[in-house]
């Protein structure tokens, strides 16, 4: 079984004392490429090193939501001059993490936005995804996207809206990051979506060390879990697990030109 999880933070610390060791782990149960996403401008660095020092590893930068208060002008410059110098480097995949995030009250939905919108036209030039963080910000998300219209689209992150709001972010050429939340028995309405996606539509993920899946509470989440997260998804969707390693692994593949 061939997988790729399309969302991790393996740059941080918690991995800092057995990554080699559950890198190897993760390529033998399967887990052939990993996208290390980056979430702020000190990180960038650190992201591209490990991307380019491990073989399995791909990386993605942007300016994350949540570390708001953290980003700065310059960093939007410095991110581009990040993009301009990499952008057909085979190691880069895609711009992210960024998006909206309205669950945390304390963030500025105006400068969020224009965070947002500078990152999507630096996705548009230089012709790369948009992987999103999308945290109950969905109509506000998928009106931007129609105003920008990303011609290589992207992913949204830990997907966990409605079925209506699935079929917008499809229209628009955008897969739908399905990681452990689903796992959880009670994410009753999430996993009455997922029972309705096309196969097509779908990517798999875990946001390593986060998100931990069911079969694995209050512990680090990894790439290792990924067959798991799998299995428990694929028996949510009503197919067997290697019809969606298949198809998750032909969607990701495609997205990033690989």
């Amino acid at each position: 079984m061939r997988l790729i999880d399309t969302h991790t933070h393996l740059d941080f610390p918690d991995f800092d004392a057995d990554r080699p060791r559950l890198l190897a782990n993760a390529a033998a149960q399967g887990v052939e490429r990993m996208v290390v996403l980056g979430v702020f401008q000190a990180n960038f660095q650190r992201v591209w090193d490990l991307a380019c020092a491990e073989q399995h590893l791909f990386a993605a930068l942007g300016l994350h939501p949540v570390y708001l208060d953290q980003h700065r002008p310059e960093h939007l410059t410095q991110l581009r001059e990040w993009l301009e110098r990499l952008h057909d480097h085979p190691r880069l995949c895609a711009v992210g993490e960024f998006g909206l995030d309205y669950y945390l009250q304390d963030l500025d939905k105006a400068r969020q936005q224009d965070l947002f919108e500078a990152q999507l036209q630096m996705a548009c030039d230089f012709e790369l995804p948009a992987l999103l963080h999308v945290r109950r910000s969905h109509a506000q998300v998928i009106a931007t996207l129609k105003r920008y219209k990303p011609a290589r689209a992207g992913v949204i992150h830990a997907f966990a809206g409605s079925y209506e709001e699935a079929r917008e972010y499809i229209k628009l050429g955008f897969r739908l990051g399905l990681g452990g939340a689903a796992t959880w028995p009670q994410a009753l309405r999430l996993r009455k979506t997922l029972a309705r996606l096309p196969l097509d539509s779908v990517v798999l993920e875990t946001d390593a060390p986060d998100m931990a899946p069911a079969m694995y509470p209050g512990v680090r989440n990894s790439p290792e879990h990924l067959p798991e997260i799998a299995a428990a998804l694929a028996q949510v969707m009503a197919v067997e697990v290697g019809e969606l390693a298949q198809a998750s692994t032909r969607n990701a593949c495609e997205l990033f030109g690989w």
